[in-house]
């Protein structure tokens, strides 16, 4: 029997960074490649995670003769006004090599900085739903990126996720043109999250797993990142939460969402992520915590039109016996996923991390979070299409079971 593959029938081209350094005491070369590149470096990070480690990135790129400029401004959710910011640091101070320090955040204000940089326009200008996929034309400067969660993956991807204050949405960069050049991944730097980002972190690397692996865009390629994430991402993840000093399950949960970012990076995501975009925006919720709340919710939606690929999913997740049918082993994949949010306490943390409104006033932004959700376009990677009406739906459906304070996932 022959594998089918799409690549007996076609091109495609892999996109990683070009080097990832993996392991403990990984950041102390951070210097080191920083001095490939250039002489300054414009340090990009949110506020508390300077704090945690901002000196030893400090001293390794000065150890290794780089001068530096520190922007902390970084929100969790960065804005059009940090990577501005961050810009005008940058130019003011002659940069020429990017070095960013955190997780999605701090890398996505560093790949906004590095296109302005290269690329004549203002940011919102870059926006898949103004200038399409790929639609940066000139390659970033140099960008390092020190990891230090586990779940966005951005360090290996070709996306950008930027807030739009003045609208309350979120808007989406799409190009090989903003991979970061160099990947640090430390394990040890990872130590520092609080169990509630270690969940948000991980159930989002879960989902960028999850949804490339189903995409309609998914191949061969992409679907070993995925399949290898899953795996270690479910085995990893209630350990580094109960225990965050396990660097065992740190550095495998670490490695797992380095994977799932460059699975869906090459595969795309999907109506998830179609959809936690405009609840995180409206909500205040972060965006893995927004992915993982809506992510048990698309897999039951979805599960019959991949069959295949969620029963291969629900096996990951150990709720599936051998004694099913391909059927019946994908429809208890949204199982496995809720039983795993519920281990994290996944719906505790919205007393702290989200603004939920009353019913009410959801419903009022509910046809324009749908409509957002459909002009981002992940919807059309879902394996089973939405309409506008199952997406209004979906949103209800999570609202009345996990996000009312007397909702069932709550309560």
């Amino acid at each position: 029997m022959t594998y089918d593959t799409v690549l007996s029938r076609e091109t495609r081209t892999v996109v990683s960074p070009s080097k990832m350094i993996c392991g403990a005491g990984a950041v102390e070369q951070t210097g080191e490649y920083a001095s490939l590149y250039g002489s300054t470096a414009l340090v990009v990070a949110t506020e508390q995670i300077f704090e945690f480690h901002g000196k030893t990135v400090l001293a390794e790129l000065e150890d290794a003769g780089v001068e530096t400029v520190v922007y902390t401004d970084t929100r969790p959710d960065p804005t059009v006004e940090n990577i501005e910011d961050a810009y005008a640091m940058w130019t003011d101070h002659d940069c020429d090599v990017i070095v960013t320090l955190g997780g999605g955040s701090s890398i996505d204000t560093g790949k906004g900085v590095g296109i302005l940089a290269t690329n004549d326009g203002e940011i919102r200008d870059f926006g898949v739903d103004r200038a399409g996929y790929e639609g940066v034309p000139n390659p970033t400067p140099p960008l390092i990126a020190v990891n230090t969660t586990a779940g966005t993956g951005s360090e290996a991807t070709r996306s950008v996720v930027v807030s739009d204050e003045s609208t309350s949405t979120k808007f989406l960069i799409v190009s090989q043109n903003v991979v970061p050049e160099v990947a640090i991944e430390d394990p040890e730097l990872t130590v520092s999250l609080p169990r509630s980002h270690t969940a948000f972190t991980g159930i989002d690397a879960l989902t960028h797993a999850i949804e490339a692996y189903v995409s309609v865009h998914a191949y061969s390629v992409p679907d070993g990142f995925a399949e290898q994430a899953m795996e270690r991402i479910a085995r990893s993840l209630p350990v580094a939460w109960a225990n965050g000093d396990d660097l065992d399950a740190r550095a495998d949960v670490l490695v797992g969402q380095l994977q799932a970012g460059q699975a869906f990076t090459n595969a795309s995501v999907a109506l998830v992520h179609g959809m936690a975009r405009p609840l995180g925006a409206q909500l205040h919720i972060p965006h893995g915590l927004a992915n993982a709340l809506i992510l048990p919710y698309v897999t039951e939606f979805s599960a019959m039109a991949a069959p295949g690929k969620y029963a291969t999913v629900a096996s990951i997740l150990d709720v599936a016996d051998e004694s099913d049918s391909t059927r019946e082993a994908a429809d208890k994949a949204a199982e496995g996923i809720l039983q795993l949010c519920e281990d994290l306490t996944l719906t505790s943390y919205l007393d702290e991390f989200g603004d939920v409104p009353s019913r009410e006033a959801y419903l009022d932004v509910v046809d324009e979070m749908t409509q957002d959700a459909i002009d981002s376009g992940s919807p059309q990677n879902n394996p089973r299409k939405p309409t506008a009406a199952e997406i209004r739906e979906l949103y209800v459906t999570l609202y009345d079971d996990a996000l009312a304070p007397d909702s069932p996932r709550r309560s």
